[in-house]
Parts: C-alpha cells; structure tokens; sequence
C-alpha cells in the first residue's frame, strides 16, 4: 500500500461513510507523478475533484504530514487532465507573520450572514476576535450540523492570523489522530509543543472526546496550561456541555467557565441572504426563484445548502445549461425531505401558531384581530391545498356557518400572493415544515 493509499485510508476513519463512499473513495493516487513536497490525485469527474479540495483538502495534507513528516502540496485533478482544480495553494495566512493550521481564508466575519438565529453567537465570536484571553475563556459555541459555528471559529483565527498570532486550529477527531500518532511514536513532547504554546486554540466539534479518557486527560492539562497563560480557548459542539455524555466533570466545568453561546437554526431570510452572498463569492447567479426554491427546500443545514449551490453550477457547466427552476427541481430532487402523508387541519393549525407565535386556541375563536385573521387565512390556504378537506370540511373546523367564509378567505389570500413575494415564499417554506417527517 502506497503513502496516498495510506492517507485515504486514514481518512476514511475521520468522515462518515456516506462522504468517503461518495467522493474519497473514487480517488485514486499518482505515484509517478508525487514526490515528498507534493501529492496528486485523479477524480472520475470534476464535481468530485472540487468536491473534495473544498471539503477535505486540509484534512489530506495534515494525514500525508503526519506519515512522512512533509506537508505536501496536494494537487487534486480530472483523470483526462484536462480540468485541474487547483492546488491546496499555501494560505494567505502563511503571506503574514502569524501561523495557522488548516484556516479556510474566506471563513471570515465579513462573509458570515447574521440574523435573530446566530446573533448572540456572532457577537460573541467577534469580541473574541478582539480582544482574546481576555472576555470570554472559554468561548464554547454549540448548534445543529451546518448551522455556521465552524465559519465563527475560523472567522475569530483569520482575525487573530491578520494580527500575527500563533492559531491551532483542529477538528476533535484529528486532535485525538494526532495524540495517538505521537504516543506510537514517542515524541508526545512535539504534540505538546504544538498545542500548548499557541495564542489560540480552536478545536471544532469538541463533543468527540465523549469517554474518550485518555484524550479527555490531556485535553485538561492543555486547556490548564492555556488558560493559565492567558491564551484564548474556542471549542465548538452540537450539544452544550452538560448534555456530552461521558465528559468528565472537571472538563465540564472548565467548559463552562467563559461564555456558552448557541446558534439556532436559520430564519428564511436569513438562509436567502447566505445563498445570496454565497453565489456573489463563488460568482454563480441564481434566479430569485431558485434560490426562494432552495431556501425554502433544502431545510436547514447551510453547509448542505452551499454544497448543493456548487453542485447545481457544477453541473450546469457541464451540460451547458442555465440554472432554471426546473432544473433546479430535477438535480436536487434526491435531497428534498421524505414527505409525510395524511396531513391534517390541526396539524397545520400547530405549525402555523408556532411560526407566527399565536396561541392556537385562538385561531378556532371569535378573536378578529389581524394577526390572527392572517393566521386563519394561511391555515385555511394549506389547508386547501395539502389536505383532502372540502371546504365546508373546513369551516366546520373552524366552527364557520357554512363554506362561504372559506371561499372568500381563499380569494383573498390569492390575492394577497400575487402581490406580495416574501408571503409566497413563506407559505412554501410553512408547507414543507408540515410536510417534513421530521416535524
């Protein structure tokens, strides 16, 4: 087994099964063509080849050093060798007089979209930025999958880089990698020189270390000796720190010494405005249309949600075609939530309360006011179209005389529609949460 067999296999223990199926299993290593300083690998195409240099490519070089003690440059191409897609070119962060490890450069806080959902998160991030060691230490983000707590870790070491300052920054999996690899090797003095005498540490999904014990214990010893010395600790995880199970209690409470924020999932304006930016940096355009289709059907990862961006200009390119709604429909219609069958007026009722913040035993009463008529009407709407109801069906659930009612809130929700945008794509993104066997 060669160093690029080595490396993927290696790989495949640090990512889930599905990314390795899907994309690092179908490259293969140019042996002739890499030398020590330099790693080349063919993709079968070259979504894939993008695919993997965006996602993967600082895992890749981090594996090669940690086998040869290099960290090569990593060349990813298309196997006719006719669309290379670039280096792992060295970061703008090696340009300054701060070091780095892995630090994507257009993670910035320039580039993170901020909404209700992520605002406390981001304010804190920012301020970390700002002055580390100094407010909050530890910093310890928590959210969802996608939900843009990496963008903030790696936005505060990109600010910390611009000012000269030593940044690790490292997923749990391979901070744990790294510590078994220098235990085999016996030179655990290298693992704690890099780790224990940097100005930031930034380890992203800590929620790993769970029962892992031996790693838990030098994980405290180097967080003690950062914290002692005034250096700034930033640590990510999709739960917050009393719901890691199996983290030992003196790690816990060092968890919670500085300031927990957490990032809720994106409102639908907030996820529009991401995909927007996202297509200004990447230069894709999309039509208000598709990207309202995205925003309100892709759910709300936003990592997912970048991905299938690069996905649709990929394929675009490819065949030659416009990104056209239909389009957009057939290439990620795999993607799009199971639907749930038999979809009732009162769970439509439940969904719409809760989005729009009204008591539901005040959508079945006699109240006229008009935020509460609007819910009505939005209830009345869905359920016309995602349920089997007639509409005296429906006034009976509301308690309504006779249809007559239905009909005219029907007519004037139409109307309201075709005047009003942002009401139209709110009542999709409303309808696939009802829809969504995850509701």
């Amino acid at each position: 087994m060669n160093i690029g067999q080595k490396v993927l296999e290696e790989l495949k223990r640090e990512i889930s099964q599905n990314d390795y199926d899907k994309y690092i299993k179908k490259l293969t290593f140019d042996e002739k063509k890499s030398r020590s300083d330099l790693a080349c690998f063919h993709a079968p195409n070259i979504i894939i080849a993008k695919w993997v240099k965006t996602k993967f490519a600082p895992q890749i070089t981090h594996l090669f050093e940690l086998q040869s003690g290099i960290k090569p440059e990593l060349i990813i191409d298309v196997k006719n060798g006719k669309n290379v897609t670039a280096a792992n070119k060295k970061q703008s962060t090696e340009k300054s007089s701060g070091k780095s490890n892995f630090l994507n450069p257009s993670l910035t806080f320039d580039t993170f979209i901020v909404g209700s959902s992520n605002q406390f998160a981001y304010t804190a991030a920012k301020s970390v930025s700002e002055k580390p060691g100094q407010l909050y230490n530890p910093l310890f983000l928590y959210g969802g999958v996608g939900l843009g707590k990496t963008h903030l870790l790696q936005a505060i070491g990109n600010a910390q880089i611009a000012q000269g300052k030593n940044v690790v920054y490292t997923t749990l999996e391979t901070f744990m990698n790294t510590f078994t690899s220098h235990i085999r090797n016996q030179t655990m003095d290298r693992f704690r020189e890099k780790f224990r005498e940097c100005d930031l540490l930034l380890i992203d999904d800590i929620q790993f270390i769970s029962r892992k014990e031996q790693t838990q214990e030098e994980f405290f010893h180097t967080f003690n000796e950062l914290y002692n010395a005034k250096k700034q600790i930033v640590l990510t995880a999709d739960r917050p720190p009393n719901k890691i199970a199996g983290l030992v209690d003196r790690l816990k409470t060092r968890f919670e010494w500085g300031l927990m924020a957490d990032i809720q999932p994106p409102e639908l304006e907030t996820k529009i405005e991401i995909i927007k930016k996202k297509c200004q940096l990447d230069k894709i355009y999309l039509t208000s249309d598709v990207i309202n289709f995205i925003a309100t059907n892709m759910g709300d990862n936003i990592r997912e949600i970048e991905g299938t961006i690069i996905k649709l200009n990929a394929l675009s390119s490819i065949l030659n075609q416009k990104i056209t709604l239909d389009f957009a429909r057939n290439t990620i219609k795999d993607q799009l939530k199971e639907k749930k069958e038999n979809v009732t007026i009162e769970q439509i009722s439940q969904v719409v309360s809760r989005e729009l913040n009204i008591k539901p035993s005040d959508i079945k009463s006699k109240k006229r006011t008009s935020n509460i008529v609007n819910a009505r009407r939005i209830i009345i709407y869905l359920a016309r179209s995602l349920t089997p109801n007639s509409m005296p069906q429906i006034a009976l659930y509301f308690g309504m005389k006779d249809h007559t009612a239905i009909s005219h809130a029907m007519k004037k929700i139409n109307e309201m529609i075709e005047n009003d945008e942002n009401l139209k794509v709110f009542l999709e993104e409303i309808s696939n949460k009802i829809n969504s066997k995850d509701n």
